[in-house]
């Protein structure tokens, strides 16, 4: 019981860091703020649906994409670190993700629950990335546990979203900044620790799907 626990507490953060709810609210707030509330409500909705379904795609179809592409859980952990730790270093730095900064850019036509909130924002390379490499190893149950926890913040985010005038006003700049900063750590730490995985790896032995 321990074990599943802090399986499931190791994929929650994994995802809060690279999904980043609280500094996603900005954007959402930038992107939306100036609609009625339960046009925010329907577009919020929307972008995390399509977000789960994504995820739920990539979770379950993980090892068929591999073997269909000839991909290497390795090669996933190692090209999947890198980029995780590439957006946590523009976090940490201040810089900002590159996806986050387009997303808020963005001031086309199209339907912003699906792209730039749910595409690339929310179910970005990185959260796929990371969904795949917690289900490639993972049984019946531990993909059930992976999407279960990543239900669990989706509807985090969604209040999260809702309430973003709120939060925002109540953290304030600075506190974005710290949070956006403590996630960029992580992130940088988690795609560090995948990339050591997939090296040793191939270390220890030939490249297996």
């Amino acid at each position: 019981m321990n074990e599943i626990f802090t399986q499931a507490i190791t994929v929650f953060f994994g995802f809060f860091a690279i999904m980043n709810p609280i500094a996603n609210t900005a954007v959402f707030a930038s992107l939306v703020g100036n609609k009625r509330r339960t046009e925010q409500v329907k577009i919020a909705t929307k972008a995390l649906l399509v977000t789960f379904c994504i995820i739920v795609a990539f979770s379950i179809l993980g090892k068929a994409i591999f073997n269909l592409f000839g991909i290497t859980l390795p090669a996933l952990r190692i090209t999947g670190g890198i980029l995780v730790f590439l957006v946590g270093y523009q976090m940490l730095t201040g810089d900002g993700s590159e996806l986050h900064s387009a997303a808020q850019n963005d001031d086309s036509d199209s339907d912003i629950a699906v792209s730039p909130l749910a595409v690339p924002l929310l179910a970005g390379p990185g959260t796929i990335a990371t969904a795949m490499n917690y289900s490639a190893t993972a049984d019946m149950w531990g993909i059930a546990m992976t999407l279960l926890v990543f239900a669990f913040l989706c509807v985090i985010t969604f209040f999260c979203f809702i309430f973003s005038s709120q939060i925002l006003t109540l953290i304030g700049k600075s506190g974005l900044s710290i949070v956006t900063r403590l996630m960029g750590l992580i992130l940088a730490v988690i795609g560090t620790q995948m990339l050591i995985i997939g090296i040793t790896d191939i270390i220890k032995g030939p490249l297996l799907n």
